[in-house]
């Protein structure tokens, strides 16, 4: 049976279950293929070079899935910053109401024009005070990101049982875990901490609808929980990737003393990174992992995946901690 949660009921979805915005991932097969398995699946806007080309694949995904699904746009100012007022036009005018936002104070204007639009925003935090500030910006749900997750865990490496735990305390919002999960022992651990359901990134890379190389799919099946690095710790802008060739070069050359940005930018170039996902060539960039890695063994269908772990976390509910419970006799 379904879980019914607030996540489900706001999102008008069947499973607790979210496909997290992923560069190079989160395409329309991606998106549709969880939509399609009862979860919800996410386009990632910056994946697209352009906003019409992000106009283009939200209308394919259309044509691939009648269930909800939503876009990614993750915020950050920087020198040369994507047009992301003309990317937020572009997921309004599609009439896409789900949209996952992640960033710095950046993403406050656009916040407002989504939920001005009447979008549901889905807010990526590492910090309980950052997902209060998320909340008075009009964020519906937090995706709370612990210290295990792919890309940027944040920078006071709190794991995720804790933020969990604080979050049922602190936040006045549904709140989804994010990072290391990966089972349905994971998704009914985080619905027994108060969580409305689960977010995952690198458990759906490694499914068969996943648009990225065979190889790297092989490779995250052989890994274990050791297998992912820490980088840009020395710059503050800490991102965890797989651990392979290039990210052990990273960390040796940001930990040299007076290492800058710019002793590591080639190696660490985006287009390195799709390479991987392209050409399965694993050592030829950087490319984000989480150290749910550990947990994953085999590629199965997004409507396999899903199904088994919404079967798993019914089960530990209803029978193995219903049955720890120890009711005095009368």
């Amino acid at each position: 049976m379904p879980f019914r949660t607030r996540l489900t009921e706001m999102l008008g979805i069947e499973h607790p279950i979210v496909q997290g915005g992923m560069m190079w991932v989160g395409t329309a097969e991606m998106a549709s293929a969880v939509s399609n398995a009862g979860g919800l699946g996410i386009i990632t806007g910056l994946t697209q070079p352009t906003p019409e080309a992000l106009r283009k694949e939200i209308a394919r995904c259309k044509t691939m899935t009648s269930k909800p699904f939503g876009v990614n746009l993750t915020i950050f100012p920087t020198i040369n910053a994507p047009p992301y007022a003309e990317y937020v036009k572009v997921i309004i005018d599609s009439g896409v109401r789900i949209v996952e936002t992640a960033g710095t104070s950046a993403a406050a204007p656009f916040i407002k024009q989504f939920k001005d639009a009447g979008c549901k925003i889905l807010h990526k935090c590492t910090s309980i005070r950052h997902a209060k500030t998320a909340i008075r910006l009009g964020a519906d749900v937090i995706s709370v990101d612990g210290f295990e997750c792919a890309g940027h865990p944040g920078e006071d490496d709190i794991g995720g049982l804790i933020l969990l735990c604080k979050a049922f305390k602190e936040l006045s919002v549904p709140y989804i875990a994010s990072g290391g999960i990966g089972t349905g022992a994971g998704l009914a651990a985080a619905l027994a901490m108060g969580a409305d359901g689960v977010n995952m990134g690198t458990r759906f890379m490694c499914t068969v609808e996943s648009p990225i190389h065979q190889s790297v799919k092989e490779k995250i099946v052989k890994a274990d929980e050791r297998d992912t690095s820490l980088i840009f710790r020395k710059f503050h802008n800490t991102a965890r990737v797989f651990k392979n060739k290039v990210a052990v070069e990273v960390v040796s050359k940001e930990n040299k003393p007076n290492a800058n940005f710019d002793d590591v930018k080639d190696l660490v170039a985006g287009t390195r990174g799709r390479v991987v996902y392209d050409k399965g060539d694993i050592d030829h960039g950087i490319w984000w992992a989480g150290q749910v890695v550990g947990l994953i063994d085999d590629i199965p269908t997004c409507k396999d995946l899903v199904a088994r772990m919404v079967g798993e976390a019914e089960e530990i509910a209803t029978k193995r901690l219903a049955g720890l419970v120890v009711r005095p006799r009368l």
